[in-house]
């Protein structure tokens, strides 16, 4: 290691630091030949920090110090790509017989006889990870973004820069600019080494390679994205700008840019005719289960630019390159058994256990057989030679069934319920199949060792109380040891319960680790009502549905005094959720458990939001319920002839329901609505629930907290509302005003059709639940999927096909992220 020269000038001696530190990553991370040892790397580096800190002018954006840190972003801004990201043809034929009709297109496009001489071909790897788009300017990295639609990408440049491999300043003399083409990936080493980390930590792990790869780059904390280990490797480029000696093939390129100090992969060849493709084919095909990353085939290219030039594109697709794909692989093994797994919420699904079979990459001992009609249609038995496919990241399948090796001896036709006596495999009690579900279920509830596993696991996740180190092992051993017999009974645990408890991969629970699990319960004694309706694990019942119930219902005790017809006053709970969360909360062992566990923790609650033109809502629930009940017991509905005219006539002359129940009137549409109303048991429980609660008025009259300075100017201004009107109005009761321009301030008049919905789709994850929670704040009220009364679909940089498709379908406006922001912002809806 070179020596500190200790009389350099602080600039001499941050730039010789700079210059050090990057051949030594480079080594590292790019030849995998370290120079130096840890210690001696961390000591320059250190150097480095404290002189940038001491002379902060010296800090330069290509310095290695700035690879790790920054605030946390609140969303990725869009980048236009100069040149776009376009994706490649793949070749549906798999054999090598896809190399020779690829060169067949090529040389039919140039008009090349059999006579003239072969094309000349790059071949290399496809990789199996996230394109990047790396912007350099004089040298520098400017700018990372993803490929997003091929014309817009997400500037992931904090990101990007963590990563190692990609040099923040290329070496020699690179053109002015140069955008490159390459994937962001995670080595399958490095994958199981941070997946083995977060097991030790209690942590959740990464699902694979490539999902960690995306997840990292997109991940709005660098801080985050940093502790992730990600590799780099260049395939192309994008804009260049002042490359005076500009190689002319492919294969050149690839050179000059490593030259420049950019990775790429050393598996590439080029040579002349479809054998050179053919050949690597094979190669690859043999090496791959070796090779350090997941790759999914492998790329053919023309290697003369001047070739690519005249061949161009078709369907923006370049004619001059294709993906030549391995077929998924497959191999045949013996069933040994078909087990049950116990879902969190008692779904019962057969696995296929299989004699171990090495497929695609990976050692293969079950499949999942999905349910009982999908075993029965592949008919499985115990005994049987099957197929087992797997391709990529994708779980193992059973594809079919060998016949003519059945053994004489093999299994019966398989039947759940007799192979189970009718029983849970795991609790021991009753399981029943649903009319018209696919999934047998085990109906004991949290009762049901594997249910209470499972369901203290979606309790303690990130999303939900978020206990740190309640995974899978933790979670198994409290249960099976008896210490954990319901979520409540994770706020019982002491330190003595603890310690020593064997874990299920050896060793057991010590004192630091019961430390840090009994700080961690601590922290979480208080949760807002939404975080515990979701952590119940209703089935069917997610983050948004669970935040709607809240807001709705406003405290516990009215959500579990409830009734299904209530539930479905809220927006997107239909009669088959309604009536799986009334049963869930009426189920007395689920009841217990919720009461025993509100004895040890604190529920934040809400203010109910209220409902709208209540008895119109209530009517149309009703009318819905008639509808569904009456279909499935294939009955005629008690409102059949009842339209939305006639329960639009009904609540404008009765205004309230217990003048309803009451009322009389020669139209037979009422008598019909109190018939229904006094005698069905749901309709009934609704109306004793709102009797007792006075349809939320006791809390609907509270004190609201200040509307923000900005609204209120704004209603004052633009409609006149006077200080009192505004002491009764919420924030989002006044952006509702605003939104709708409705200057009367006659919030009773608007429905649910007038309401203000919004979704959101093609945004990462965190960026998507932070816009959602925006929205609430200013009166919108978000939908996770595209609905028939959506004001507007906001589509991020990745957007779904389906809700696209569903958009147009319904005329749904779509809007930008810039464009809804500005609506936040005046209040006007874009045309």
């Amino acid at each position: 290691m070179p020596q500190p020269d200790l009389f350099a000038q602080p600039a001499e001696r941050a730039a010789q630091l700079r210059a050090d530190l990057a051949r030594y990553d480079h080594a590292y991370y790019v030849l995998d030949a370290p120079l130096v040892p840890d210690a001696d790397y961390d000591a320059l580096f250190q150097e480095l920090q404290r002189l940038e800190a001491e002379h902060p002018e010296l800090r330069t954006p290509d310095s290695p110090t700035q690879r790790v840190g920054g605030s946390p972003l609140p969303a990725f801004a869009p980048v236009r790509h100069a040149v776009p990201m376009l994706s490649i043809q793949t070749e549906t034929d798999t054999t090598p017989q896809g190399a020779v009709a690829f060169d067949l297109r090529v040389r039919n496009k140039l008009g090349l006889g059999p006579d003239d001489p072969p094309v000349t071909y790059a071949a290399e790897l496809k990789f199996d990870g996230l394109a990047i788009s790396l912007r350099y300017e004089r040298g520098v990295l400017v700018q990372a973004a993803t490929r997003g639609d091929g014309e817009t990408g997400e500037d992931v440049t904090q990101n990007v820069r963590t990563i190692r491999s990609v040099p923040l300043q290329l070496r020699g003399n690179p053109p002015e600019v140069l955008e490159i083409r390459g994937e962001a990936l995670m080595k399958r080493a490095d994958f199981e080494r941070y997946n083995a980390r977060q097991r030790e930590r209690g942590l959740p792990t990464l699902v694979n390679p490539r999902n960690g790869a995306a997840g990292s780059i997109r991940q709005l904390d660098p801080s985050i994205a940093a502790q992730r280990p990600l590799a780099f490797y260049a395939y192309g480029w994008g804009e260049i700008v002042g490359w005076s000696d500009q190689p002319d093939t492919h294969h050149a390129m690839l050179d000059a840019f490593e030259a420049f100090g950019l990775p790429v992969a050393p598996q590439r060849v080029h040579g002349a005719g479809p054998q050179t493709l053919i050949d690597f084919h094979a190669r690859i095909a043999a090496e791959r289960d070796s090779l350090p990353f997941d790759i999914d085939g492998v790329v053919y290219k023309v290697d003369s630019l001047a070739l690519q030039r005249e061949l161009g594109f078709r369907n923006r697709e370049p004619i001059w390159a294709v993906a030549h794909k391995y077929p998924a692989q497959e191999r045949s093994t013996r069933v040994l058994a078909i087990d049950i797994q116990v879902g969190r919420t008692g779904k019962l699904t057969p696995v296929a256990k299989l004699e171990p079979v090495f497929v695609g990459g990976v050692t293969v001992t079950n499949a999942t057989l999905h349910n009982e009609d999908e075993v029965r249609r592949k008919d499985v038995r115990v005994g049987d030679t099957v197929i087992v496919r797997r391709a990529g990241d994708v779980i193992p399948e059973v594809v079919g069934v060998i016949l003519d090796a059945r053994p004489a001896d093999a299994g019966e036709p398989f039947d759940l319920y007799q192979q189970l006596g009718g029983r849970c495999p795991v609790c021991g009690g009753p399981i029943e199949r649903r009319p018209g579900e696919a999934d047998w279920r085990c109906v004991s509830g949290l009762s049901c060792p594997a249910q209470l596993k499972r369901t203290i696991q979606h309790f303690c996740s990130r999303n939900v109380v978020d206990i740190e180190g309640f995974g899978e092992e933790i979670v198994s051993t409290l249960v099976d040891s008896g210490l954990v017999e319901s979520t409540a009974d994770i706020y019982k645990l002491t330190k003595e319960k603890l310690i020593g408890l064997s874990l299920s991969g050896g060793g057991s629970i010590q004192d630091l680790l019961a430390s840090k699990l009994l700080k961690s319960i601590e922290e979480r004694r208080k949760l807002p009502l939404s975080k515990f309706i979701f952590g119940l694990g209703i089935e069917g019942v997610g983050e948004v549905a669970s935040k709607d119930l809240a807001k709705f219902y406003g405290s516990l005790d009215l959500f579990l005094q409830s009734a299904a017809c209530v539930h479905m006053l809220i927006e997107g709970i239909g009669v088959e959720l309604a009536v799986g969360i009334d049963d869930f909360i009426h189920e007395k062992k689920n009841l217990a458990v919720i009461n025993t566990l509100c004895k040890e923790i604190e529920i934040i609650e809400c203010r109910p939001a209220g409902v709208d033109n209540f008895l119109f809502n209530f009517l149309s629930a009703v009318k819905r319920w008639d509808s569904e009940i009456s279909k499935r017991n294939k009955i005629k509905p008690k409102l059949r002839g009842v339209g939305e005219k006639s329960l639009r006539n009904l609540a404008e002359e009765f205004k309230a329901l217990d003048a309803l129940l009451i009322g009389t009137s020669p139209a037979q549409d009422l008598a019909q609505m109190q018939s229904l109303l006094r005698t069905d048991d749901q309709c009934v429980k609704a109306v004793l629930f709102f009797e007792k609660n006075k349809y939320l008025t006791h809390v609907m009259g509270t004190e609201h907290p200040a509307i923000s300075p900005r609204l209120r100017r704004i209603l004052i201004s633009k409609f006149g509302f006077s200080d009192e009107q505004l002491g009764a109005m919420t924030e989002a009761e006044g952006w509702r005003i605003v939104y709708h321009n409705n200057a009367t301030g006659d919030r009773k008049r608007k429905d649910e059709k007038n309401s203000l919905t919004v979704c959101f789709t093609g945004f990462p994850e965190a960026q998507k639940k932070s816009l959602e929670e925006y929205s609430v704040t200013h009166g919108l009220m978000p939908k996770s999927s595209v609905v028939k009364n959506l004001k507007f679909l906001v589509t991020g940089p990745n957007p779904g096909p389906a809700k696209l498709a569903r958009a147009r379908e319904l005329n749904v406006p779509l809007l930008t992220l810039d464009q809804f922001n500005n609506f936040i912002e005046t209040g006007e809806i874009p045309s």
